[in-house]
C-alpha cells in the first residue's frame, strides 16, 4: 500500500486530466495545475483533431471516461491508400473496435469534466517555473508567485515540459520531423464510404481524408518544411496565404485539389511544426515523473500519441496504488512503459519518411502499393501489439525483483 497521498499534476491537456482522474480512483488526492485560463479549455485553443487507437480508448476504462469520449467521436472503421489514382484498401485488425477520431479540445472538456465530478481539483493561469524537493514532499512554484505542495509532482506539460527539465537538466528536447500540419472540412464531397479513412500521397506533400457527419470532409495535410516554426510563428502567418501555399501544393492531386478549393481560410486550423521526443533517459528524479508527450511524443504518424498518454497516466497510478514508496512505483511505472511506447515511436519514424517521397519513390509506389499492403502493411505484424494492449485496472502491480 502506498504511503503517496497527495499529487500536483502540472498540464491540462489530456494527460493531465486522465492522470489525475488515475491517482484519484487509487486512493491519491490530486489538483491539475494549467499554465492557460479556463478560457482556453486548459489548452490554449492549440491543437485540431486527433486519433484515439482502440487500446487508448480500452484505457479510458479504467477511469471510467470511455463511453462519454466515445460519444463525442468519430469511429473509423476503414482506411484505404492513395498515390495519384490508385486507390487499395488497407486490411484491417480483426477483433479491435474502431478507430476514434475526435477534437482535441472536445476530448479535453470531456475529461476535465469526470475529473471534476470524481474530486479532482483545477487550477487555471500557473505556469511552473521551479520545484524544489524534500524527503517527504515536493513544492511547485508558479510564475504568479504561488505555491502548492504535495507527496508528489507528475509532469504531464507537454512536448517542451518544464518538469521535464527540473528532473534533468541535460534531458533532450523535441525534434522536428520536417513536416508542418494543417487541418480544416470542404466542402467537397468526397465518394468514398463515411467512416473510411484515406491516407493520400501526393505530389508534394502526404494528407489524410474522411467524410465528416454533418457534411463536408476533414482532411489533415502534413507539408514538408525546410524549418521548424513555433505555433505562434505560424499563426502570424494570416491563414488565406497558407491556404494559397497548400492549394499550389496539392493542386495536381485528386481529391486534394477539390478538398482545398472548397476549405475557407476561416476554416483553417494551423497546427504547426510537428514535433517528436527522442528517448528520455530520466523519466523521474526523486518525488518528480513524466508522463505523455512530456516524456513520450512520437510523432503523429503512429496514431497513438494520446492514446500512450492516456495509457501511461493509468499505468502511473497503478504503480503508485499498489508499491509502498515513491522510488520503487516510478522504477515499475518505467519498467512498464519505456520500451512499448519507444517501440511505437520508432514505427512511427520510418513512417515519417514515406510522407514526403522523392520522384524516384513517387513513381514506384503505385507499383508497390499493392506489395506493401500484402507485406509490410500487415497490420498483424505490425500494429496487433499496439491496438490489443489492455490495461488490467485491478491487477496488482508487483516490484522488480532484486538483483543478485
Amino acid at each position: 500500500m502506498t504511503t503517496v497521498r497527495t499529487a500536483i499534476v502540472i498540464g491540462g491537456g489530456i494527460a493531465g486530466p486522465v492522470t489525475a482522474l488515475a491517482l484519484t480512483r487509487a486512493g491519491i488526492a490530486a489538483t491539475v495545475h494549467e499554465a492557460y485560463p479556463a478560457t482556453a479549455n486548459g489548452a490554449g485553443g492549440i491543437g485540431g483533431t486527433l486519433a484515439l487507437a482502440p487500446n487508448g480508448v480500452a484505457a479510458l476504462r479504467a477511469v471510467g471516461a470511455q463511453e462519454a469520449v466515445t460519444a463525442i467521436a468519430t469511429p473509423i472503421h476503414h482506411s484505404a491508400m492513395a498515390v495519384g489514382h490508385r486507390r487499395i484498401a488497407l486490411p484491417t485488425l480483426a477483433g479491435v473496435p474502431p478507430l476514434r477520431v475526435v477534437h482535441r479540445a472536445e476530448l479535453h472538456r470531456v475529461l476535465r469534466d469526470r475529473a471534476s465530478a470524481e474530486g479532482v481539483s483545477f487550477a487555471y493561469g500557473r505556469r511552473l517555473v521551479d520545484a524544489e524537493q524534500t524527503g517527504s514532499g515536493v513544492t511547485a512554484r508558479f510564475d504568479d508567485g504561488s505555491t502548492a505542495s504535495a507527496d508528489i509532482l507528475v509532469g504531464a506539460d507537454g512536448i517542451r515540459s518544464t518538469v521535464r527539465g527540473l528532473i534533468d537538466p541535460s534531458a533532450p528536447g523535441p525534434r522536428f520531423t520536417g513536416l508542418l500540419s494543417f487541418e480544416a472540412v470542404a466542402g467537397h464531397e468526397v465518394d468514398v464510404e463515411p467512416g473510411t479513412m484515406t491516407f493520400a500521397f501526393g505530389r508534394r506533400g502526404y494528407y489524410l481524408y474522411w467524410p465528416e457527419p454533418g457534411g463536408g470532409t476533414r482532411w489533415g495535410a502534413n507539408l514538408p518544411q525546410q524549418r521548424p516554426m513555433s505555433l505562434v510563428e505560424a499563426r502570424a502567418v494570416p491563414s488565406g496565404q497558407w491556404l494559397d501555399t497548400l492549394r499550389g501544393a496539392y493542386g495536381d492531386d485528386d481529391p486534394g485539389r477539390q478538398l482545398m478549393a472548397t476549405s475557407t481560410a476561416d476554416d483553417l486550423q494551423v497546427v504547426g511544426s510537428l514535433q517528436i521526443m527522442p528517448p528520455v533517459p530520466h523519466w523521474h528524479r526523486g518525488r518528480m515523473v513524466l508522463v505523455g508527450d512530456a516524456v513520450h511524443a512520437p510523432s503523429n504518424s503512429s496514431g497513438q500519441g494520446a492514446s500512450l498518454a492516456i495509457e501511461s497516466g493509468v499505468q502511473l497510478a497503478r504503480c503508485l496504488r499498489d508499491l509502498p514508496d515513491v522510488e520503487s512505483a516510478f522504477a515499475a511505472y518505467v519498467r512498464l512503459r519505456r520500451a512499448r511506447v519507444e517501440k511505437v515511436a520508432a514505427r512511427a519514424a520510418r513512417i515519417n519518411h514515406a510522407k514526403a517521397p522523392g520522384p524516384v519513390a513517387r513513381t514506384l509506389m503505385p507499383l508497390l502499393m499493392p506489395l506493401l499492403v500484402r507485406t509490410a502493411m500487415d497490420p498483424e505484424k505490425t500494429v496487433a501489439d499496439e491496438q490489443r494492449y489492455v490495461i488490467d485496472w485491478d491487477a496488482p502491480v508487483t516490484a522488480e525483483p532484486a538483483l543478485r
